[in-house]
């Protein structure tokens, strides 16, 4: 980077042997494409990804609804001024059971070979975790690589994608003479409202949603460069008559050998069987097209929904997805359970008002073996939720749970039972502990279209 005004403002640490932790800036965004692009290329650095340079100039230069480019951090090498670590902070805000949390999604994250193992990644994350919680953001989330990011407090813990995949003979076909009942276009300004509405009313059917609002919209349908790896085309489905029916995005390129909707919803009013054969006939067609610009050729082979483990679109499309492809998971971070708890007090004490224990009084503790959590209840409302040291020993309590695996029942993303089949040392003691925590924390899918 060349030394700008204001550019000792910018530093954040002196990481020692002539390294320094810094703030990004717009004129980091050359720099910044590059070094990503080389890095996160699933090809290796000798062939960059044009796409996730895209998607980095992208965040240092456009404007974007909740980031701005001082939301990068970068490790520099003074006497060369070459980038040799960064990630980045962009956040948003989810729902948990319909209650708005902050979350902080660190992204991006990637260090030069020979600068690997000297702590430069946990240095970054300690600052990102800091203007997290300044923000007030009560969770971070990421996707990434298998069991990296456990080394800085978080947890596989949430469902990332997965969906299911049809092929050629699966594409339903028009009688002879029938006209193609609904039209897909491109959408515009005029539509944001009508899908921010359709999405909203898809968020009622999962545990964890990401919420947008009209500037977010707005960026998503042209906000982004055409190379960006995230950008996703929003398409409106009509009838013949122009008459608005349902929402599509996908993706701006093929996925391997198929097209990929991302989004899907309907008005109420329409029948998802009715509508979808219009829909994956266009999911086809628009996906040979690309494949022929792509020079992929013969190598097109399908299409897919990538809407998690479960929609409307899988129960009337069932024997022609017959692939599918289970999900990955979000590493969550929960730093302070008492505060996250606290906050979905709503609806935790709605399930226990539809659950067996409506009306009781008590307390739970749960262990995590060298720390712990003791909620109490007050006639079927959570009163309290307090940090507990286990005593005497680290497996007193009522319930246990090894390392950070109760982010997974938290967040619906494995139940109690298959919990304790999966880790010996989680346990319940008694009848009133297992069904506390099954009225508390049932399984519950989730489908989190994140800002990115």
């Amino acid at each position: 980077m060349n030394k700008v005004k204001g550019y000792k403002k910018l530093i954040l640490r002196d990481l020692g042997d002539g390294l320094i932790l810094r703030r990004g800036s717009r004129n980091d965004a050359d720099a910044l494409a590059e070094f990503n692009a080389k890095i996160h290329s699933d090809d290796g650095p000798e062939q960059p990804d044009e796409r996730i340079a895209a998607w980095s100039r992208d965040l240092a230069e456009k404007p974007h609804p909740t980031f701005k480019p001082g939301d990068f951090t970068i490790v520099e090498n003074t006497s060369t001024g070459e980038i040799v670590s960064s990630l980045n902070l962009i956040s948003q805000t989810w729902t948990y059971a319909g209650i708005p949390f902050g979350v902080g999604r660190p992204e991006l994250v990637g260090t030069l070979p020979e600068y690997r193992n000297l702590g430069l990644i946990r240095a970054q994350f300690d600052v990102i975790h800091k203007w997290s919680d300044d923000r007030g953001e009560l969770v971070q989330a990421i996707t990434g690589i298998p069991y990296y990011y456990r080394q800085f407090e978080y947890e596989m813990g949430l469902s990332l994608g997965g969906g299911r995949i049809g092929y050629k003979p699966h594409v339903p076909k028009l009688k002879e003479d029938e006209q193609e009942p609904y039209q897909i276009r491109p959408a515009e300004v005029s539509d944001l409202d009508l899908i921010a509405d359709l999405y909203q009313q898809a968020g009622e059917r999962y545990l964890i949603n990401c919420l947008r609002d009209k500037t977010t919209w707005r960026y998503e349908l042209d906000g982004k460069s055409d190379r960006n790896i995230n950008r996703e085309l929003l398409r409106v489905i009509e009838t013949n008559d122009g008459i608005l029916v349902g929402y599509l995005a996908h993706g701006a390129s093929t996925w391997g050998p198929t097209m990929i909707a991302v989004n899907y919803e309907i008005i109420p009013e329409h029948s998802w069987a009715s509508v979808t054969p219009s829909v994956v006939r266009y999911l086809y067609r628009t996906g040979e097209s690309f494949a022929k610009t792509e020079d992929k050729g013969d190598d097109f082979s399908g299409f897919g929904f990538w809407l998690g483990t479960d929609h409307p679109v899988y129960q009337v499309m069932k024997d022609r997805l017959p692939r599918i492809r289970n999900p990955y998971a979000w590493f969550i971070r929960v730093p302070n359970l008492p505060d996250f708890l606290q906050h979905i007090k709503p609806a935790l004490d709605q399930r226990l008002e539809n659950s067996a224990f409506n009306g009781h009084t008590g307390e739970l503790k749960i262990t995590f073996y060298r720390s712990g959590l003791r909620l109490s209840f007050q006639a079927g409302h959570l009163q309290q939720v307090e940090l507990w040291k286990p005593e005497p020993q680290g497996h007193s309590g009522e319930a246990a749970f090894p390392d950070l695996t109760f982010t997974q029942l938290l967040f619906g993303y494995r139940t109690l039972d298959e919990l304790d089949y999966a880790y010996a040392d989680c346990w319940k003691k008694d009848d009133e502990a297992y069904g506390l925590l099954n009225a508390l924390f049932p399984k519950i899918p989730s489908n989190i279209w994140p800002i990115s």
